[in-house]
């Protein structure tokens, strides 16, 4: 393998981290309510990822979208907390001043809630609300990531409003645990895939999902002809979360520390993967680990694929 091959290694986990670390007890906002409150302990989980040797960082505005604050009573605060999540990533990179590059990436995630397909509102909806977030983000990032997408809507709605800024736009869905070619929808990731493609994404990836189940779904995103990778949580069954509730009830593997992380993530890299990184419960631990088995096995490090 030539030494010129490059991965992305993106960050883990950011609102398991915070429940971890937060003194508060975690709400159906959490990453709005810890931005809110607590706003220099997601610069030092951002730093903390950064010093892993993540060379993508995503902003802390998972549950800041503008159905949930309103549900709320938030409305006002979107702006504030938006620039707050860009400030914090920042400040992260400013305090560990990083020998190489680090992109900020943009989060577009669901509307609504994870995991649930029916929560997901119309196309007109969520194209105005995924024009909304990117608009509020556009100016403190390099690229946005959809994240943790159930539905083909979702897809294209996320992609098409994040191709208008400018920015390359990865669209990360979220599998069945038990059926890796499957959206958690039902739909086909196949469909998910397409879709995302013919939006212009520049990238496709699986998350929050078991890894196993992205080792099932990679050969779809291989076929794209598309970069492509993935990044897994580490719950039992996600899928059990209730909308409006909080990731605090779901119970955690216990068979995936850092070296069994690793191994799977290396497992998506000899696939053809070059981004990756963790979601839910896989913490800058996991990064790290995974980090030095990546240059370890002759890989350079990128902000980019």
């Amino acid at each position: 393998m030539s030494n010129q091959q490059t991965v992305v290694l993106l960050d883990g986990g950011m609102g398991q981290e915070l429940i971890k670390r937060s003194a508060n007890a975690p709400t159906p906002l959490w990453s709005a309510t810890v931005m809110r409150d607590e706003p220099d302990l997601v610069t030092t989980v951002h730093a903390d990822y950064i010093q892993a040797d993540a060379r993508v960082i995503t902003l802390n505005n998972y549950s800041a979208t503008p159905v949930r604050l309103a549900k709320h009573g938030l409305s006002t605060a979107f702006s504030e907390l938006h620039q707050a999540a860009i400030t914090a990533a920042q400040r992260a990179i400013a305090q560990t001043k990083p020998t190489h590059p680090v992109a900020v990436a943009g989060c577009l995630p669901p509307l609504v809630s994870s995991y649930h397909a029916e929560d997901v509102p119309s196309e007109a909806a969520c194209l105005a609300d995924y024009r909304a977030l990117v608009a509020a983000q556009k100016d403190g990032v390099n690229l946005f990531l959809c994240e943790t997408l159930t539905t083909v809507r979702e897809v294209q709605t996320a992609a098409t409003a994040g191709k208008e800024s400018g920015h390359p736009v990865w669209v990360g869905m979220t599998v069945d645990d038990q059926d890796g070619t499957r959206l958690r929808s039902g739909e086909s990731l196949a469909d998910g895939v397409s879709a995302a493609k013919a939006c212009g994404a520049a990238a496709v990836l699986i998350n929050c999902s078991w890894p196993e189940a992205i080792t099932q779904g990679l050969p779809i995103l291989a076929a794209s002809g598309l970069p492509f990778g993935g990044y897994a949580n580490g719950f039992t069954n996600a899928a059990s979360l209730a909308a409006g509730s909080t990731v605090a009830g779901l119970a955690v593997r216990r068979d995936l520390n850092p070296e069994a992380y690793a191994e799977h993530a290396m497992g998506w890299v000899a696939m053809g993967a070059r981004i990756v990184g963790g979601c839910c419960e896989v913490g800058p631990a996991h990064i790290q680990h995974l980090g030095e088995c990546l240059k370890a096995a002759g890989y350079t490090l990128s902000a980019a694929p």
